[in-house]
């Protein structure tokens, strides 16, 4: 796929990984729709990314409002073959806390965003993709999920993350090989630790000991670093069905 024809829906794509993505996707001449629950960030990302985005306020884990926003997103983005799922929560704590044991509502919140949302996302976009003419290789479209390192390595306190990462990695394949009929590929990214608005403001001490972690190059992740992986996925045909570690070769410890 040229990226100059790409029109994409970003989930979280007002911040983070989500909004480098979309910044990077647009600088090739591609379209974006910004799928975001913070409308303040989402209306500034809009200004800024310029007539080529627009933003749409959509819960990933509300399976009516992620079906009628990706109709609308197709609507402005004059068709849709990208769909690139950045939204998620950390969901971080320990199964038996202080407080005593973690709450369902918690755990199950986390996998109602990071996986739930991630299928809901694939479902509707792939239904929309499948009614695009075939280009080369008969491709129709093409769908990245976003899972991590936790999904292989999760530490103390990720039960919730890492279970719910772990499910995106989990399903990548058997998409893929249901979408093959359609033209639709579907790959998943799983990124070490990435200098993202999560990050900022934890003390230096900590900064400097999640660098230290990463064995080349010794530094956090930039986003456009993910951006440009994602790209990648996009013009390589040839690439479905698996999921790309970009972590610097980080093995992340129990904690």
């Amino acid at each position: 796929m040229q990226l100059d024809q790409v029109r994409a829906i970003v989930t979280g794509g007002a911040s983070g990984l989500g909004r480098a993505v979309a910044e990077h996707l647009i600088a090739q001449g591609g379209r974006v729709a910004l799928f975001d629950l913070d409308e303040a960030k989402g209306a500034a990302t809009q200004a800024e990314l310029g007539d080529a985005a627009r933003f749409f306020k959509a819960d990933v884990s509300n399976e009516a409002e992620v079906t009628a926003q990706v109709e609308a997103a197709a609507g402005f983005l004059g068709g849709l073959n990208v769909a690139v799922n950045c939204a998620g929560i950390l969901g971080s704590g320990r199964v038996l806390g202080k407080d005593g044991p973690m709450p369902l509502a918690r755990f199950a919140g986390t996998v109602m965003v990071n996986l739930v949302g991630s299928f809901n996302i694939a479902k509707a976009a792939a239904n929309r993709m499948q009614q695009n003419a075939p280009g080369e290789d008969g491709e129709r479209g093409v769908i990245v999920n976003t899972a991590s390192v936790a999904a292989y390595e999760g530490q103390i306190g990720q039960a919730a993350y890492a279970a719910s990462k772990g499910g995106v990695v989990g399903m990548t394949l058997p998409l893929a090989r249901e979408f093959a009929r359609i033209g639709v590929r579907v790959m998943t990214i799983a990124p070490g630790v990435f200098h993202t608005p999560m990050i900022e403001g934890v003390p230096q001490e900590v900064y400097d000991s999640l660098c230290a972690q990463v064995p080349y190059p010794s530094r956090l992740g930039q986003p456009a670093e993910f951006a440009e992986t994602v790209a990648y996925i996009l013009r390589t045909r040839y690439l479905n069905g698996s999921v790309i570690r970009l972590d610097g070769a980080i093995r992340m410890q129990p904690k």
